[in-house]
Formats: C-alpha cells, sequence, structure tokens
C-alpha cells in the first residue's frame, strides 16, 4: 500500500483562497457573531442529468490531502486584508486556521445515487464553510467524469478504452482528473504523459496525420514509425486513402516481421467506422495479420460506442476523447453542500424544489441473495437495527487523514465490483429503470422532530 507522503508529491496544495468570496465573507460575520460551533454539512446531488441513472464517486483523495494541509499563508493574509472586506481581527483568526473536522465519505469508485449523501464535513462552523466551493468543484466534477466513463465502459463491452481527451479539455486541470476519472472505472490508458507520471496510468499513443504527411508516402512513414519503436506501433492508416492506407500497413507489417518486429495495430480516424473497419480487418486477415489489432478514434462516447459495436464493427479498442472529457451531452451536475446540524440542533431548508433532510446521516445499501443491489436507504447515521450495509465510511477525524489512502489500482477495483453487483436494468444507456432509495423511518421521524425558527 503506497504511504501519504507519496500522495503528498503528486497533489498541489491550491489553499484555502481557492473559495467563493462569500464563504469567507460568511465566516467573518460568524465571528462578529460568536456562532463557531460544531456543525454538519451534507454534499449530494440534486436529480439526475439527461439519461443518467447513477453516479460513480471521485475526487475524494484530493479532498482529503488538501484538508489535512490547509493554512493561510502569509500572502494569502495580506490579500484579503488589501480588499478592504476583512479586519484585523479575522485575519487573526485566519492566520492560526487549520481544518480540525471529521468527514464521512464515500469511497471513490463507489456507486451510488442523486440525494444521497456523498460526503459529510463535521467540524467547527468556520472551518466546515470555507471549504464548501472546493468541496464542491472537486467532488462534481470527477464524479461527472467518472460516471460518464463508467457509461463507455459498459458500452464497449470488454472492449479497450484509451482516454484521447487531453487536447479538448478545459483547462490542465481538468485534463488530468480526466486521466485519473477514467482510469478509475476501467479505462485501459491515456495520452496524458504528465497523468502518467503523476498517477501511475499506463500511457498510450499512436501517430498524427501530420506525421505521415510529413513524409513522400504512407509507407515511408510507416517504415520510419516502426525503425523507432519495432514493439510500439500503430499505424494511422486514413490519411489519404484508407484500404490503400491498410495495405500499406501489411507491406511494412511484414517486413518488422522479418526483423523480429511485430505491429500492434492500425487506427481508423474518420470515414465510416463499420465499413472500413471489416474491410481493413480482411486486409490484416488475408495477409496472416489476424494478431493485429483495429483501434479507433474520432467523437466516440457511450452512445457512438454501444451504436458503432451493435452494427459489427471489427474494432478492438477506442480512443475515446472529447465527449467523455467533457461530459459533453451532461455537462455538470447539480451539487449542493448543505448544513444539517448545527450545535445541538438539526437543521433543515424547506425552500420550494430544494428541501433538505435534517440530522447526521448514513446510506444502508439492502443486497439480494447473491450479493447484489437491491436498495438503498438513506438513514441516520448510526440507525439500530442497521436497514443495511453502511455505504459512507469514517475517512478523516480531527483533521487527519485515517490509514492510507488507496491506490488508483484498488479503487479501479471497486469501481468494478460496485458495477458488477448493480443490476443490467439499472445501467441500460436508455430506457433505465429508476435504482430504488427510500428514506428510513428513523430519518423520517427526526425530520418531524426538527423545529423550524
Amino acid at each position: 500500500m503506497e504511504s501519504n507522503t507519496r500522495f503528498l508529491k503528486r497533489h498541489i496544495d491550491i489553499g484555502p483562497l481557492f473559495t467563493d468570496l462569500y464563504e469567507l465573507t460568511m465566516a467573518a460575520a460568524y465571528i462578529k457573531s460568536h456562532l463557531n460551533e460544531r456543525a454538519t454539512f451534507s454534499l449530494f446531488i440534486r436529480g439526475f442529468p439527461h439519461r443518467r441513472n447513477y453516479y460513480v464517486a471521485a475526487g475524494l483523495e484530493d479532498v482529503l490531502l488538501e484538508l489535512q494541509n490547509l493554512s493561510f499563508s502569509a500572502s494569502d493574509l495580506a490579500f484579503l486584508k488589501s480588499t478592504g472586506y476583512f479586519d484585523d481581527q479575522f485575519l487573526t483568526y485566519l492566520k492560526d486556521f487549520r481544518f480540525s473536522g471529521d468527514i464521512h465519505a464515500v469511497p471513490e469508485g463507489t456507486v451510488f445515487f442523486a440525494e444521497e449523501p456523498i460526503l459529510e464535513v463535521s467540524a467547527p462552523l468556520i472551518e466546515a464553510q470555507v471549504i464548501e466551493t472546493f468541496l464542491l468543484n472537486t467532488i462534481g466534477f470527477q464524479t461527472l467524469i467518472a460516471t460518464k466513463a463508467a457509461r463507455c465502459i459498459h458500452a464497449a463491452r470488454g472492449r479497450t478504452l484509451i482516454d484521447f481527451s487531453l487536447r479538448r479539455t478545459q483547462g490542465i486541470d481538468a485534463g488530468m482528473k480526466v486521466a485519473r476519472s477514467t482510469y478509475l472505472t476501467g479505462f485501459a490508458a491515456t495520452s496524458n504523459v504528465l497523468a502518467g507520471k503523476v498517477y501511475g496510468i499506463p500511457i498510450s499513443g499512436t501517430m498524427a496525420h501530420s506525421f505521415v504527411q510529413a513524409f513522400p508516402n504512407e509507407q515511408a512513414a510507416f517504415r520510419a514509425y516502426a525503425a523507432v519503436f519495432p514493439e510500439k506501433s500503430v499505424f494511422l492508416i486514413d490519411t489519404y486513402d484508407t484500404l490503400e492506407g491498410a495495405r500499406q500497413a501489411v507491406r511494412v507489417a511484414k517486413e518488422m516481421r522479418t526483423d523480429g518486429a511485430a505491429l500492434i495495430g492500425i487506427r481508423l480516424d474518420s470515414g465510416d467506422m463499420v465499413r472500413q473497419s471489416r474491410q481493413v480487418r480482411r486486409i490484416l486477415d488475408q495477409a496472416g495479420l489476424s494478431d493485429v489489432k483495429i483501434f479507433a478514434s474520432s467523437g466516440f462516447d457511450e452512445y457512438s460506442l454501444a451504436r458503432t459495436i451493435d452494427q459489427g464493427a471489427a474494432i478492438d479498442a477506442f480512443g475515446v476523447g472529447t465527449k467523455v472529457g467533457v461530459s459533453a451531452d451532461a455537462p455538470y451536475v447539480d451539487i449542493v453542500y448543505k448544513l444539517v446540524r448545527y450545535a445541538d440542533r438539526n437543521v433543515r431548508k424547506l425552500s420550494p424544489g430544494k428541501q433538505t433532510l435534517a440530522g447526521q446521516k448514513q446510506v444502508y445499501r439492502v443486497l439480494d441473495s447473491d450479493g447484489r443491489y437491491k436498495a438503498d436507504f438513506i438513514g441516520i447515521r448510526h440507525e439500530d437495527p442497521q436497514p443495511g450495509v453502511p455505504v459512507l465510511i469514517s475517512v478523516m477525524q480531527n483533521g487527519r487523514i485515517l490509514g492510507e489512502l488507496p491506490s488508483l489500482d484498488s479503487i479501479t477495483k471497486v469501481f468494478r465490483n460496485n458495477f458488477e453487483n448493480l443490476k443490467e436494468q439499472f445501467k441500460k444507456l436508455d430506457n433505465a429503470r429508476a435504482y430504488p432509495v427510500h428514506i428510513t423511518a428513523q430519518l423520517a421521524e427526526l425530520q418531524n422532530l426538527t423545529k423550524m425558527p
């Protein structure tokens, strides 16, 4: 198991100024009002975007590493003073600010559902308040991408998927988090070299059309590439004429064999993928190259993957890029962070359409006789008797991470186990049944006992 020290090397400290201004203005007002008793906030997602039916938890590692080292630097305090918003009393408080709270959370890779708490923070009010924006941003984005990637994994039906999204993701940090979030759901590799270094994800790539165009002809381009990468070559064959490109690839592949090397595959990046892949497969097989794989890229997501496979494409692996990297069909989730307990009072919000559930909570998962997911119950944190297996676990106490953080490969195993236990009827791309999520009688009673101001 990797140590937390190693994880720190791959985590860039963001700092507490990565927040909305109102988090700090509220904190300053809390100080003046002498309000800083222990509070619990619950983070969850309201509803589902278009066609979604489940979520995959991601981003918890970044949350824990940031909170464990959270503090205001001298330059942070100088900047806040320069804004004119904050007095010396508040800035003095921030000088010694550290996160000292507890966190219960859904482990990364876990499948969960709308309205269920993903994470609950219990800490002095100001500490819990200031971190709101960071939590929403971090958990929301990575969960969004992991969920999109899981849908692609399901649609691919065992075929290899590779993250090709880096050039279209919306910023450097997004590119890194997309590589990690897709890998934890089962993508085999990423084109993102930095993510390979930082996260230990296998890296994969082929060549661009510009490489082919730089040579007098395709055969010269393929030979040049194979000379440098005799065991890692994948030829891009659709720069001019796809079928002729395949024939040129065959010639070079046979030359490679005589030199003791082997062509891994060819890549299609345009045109009718179903028809062309079948034609190219025939060319390869007739040449005795049945071991050469066919890769495809260009605008794939779960819908086009499913459609292409259903139509009988002879494609072994897919490079999946833009539409996953930005979650094109559902580019955001309605993720929120709400106060559910303050001091000795359970509290709730009654705004129309945005009501919340008071109290510290737990999600209990009921399994059928085969160990597969049957239903979830949102209940109070310590129900007796428990109506199912608790999903949220304690991951931080008194501002310190509990135990060792799981490796990325172990998170992938968590996802795989979760996804296998989610029945097919709940993970269809279209017309999926709604997974049953209920509220326990004890939590319902707690709402009845919660007094409004």
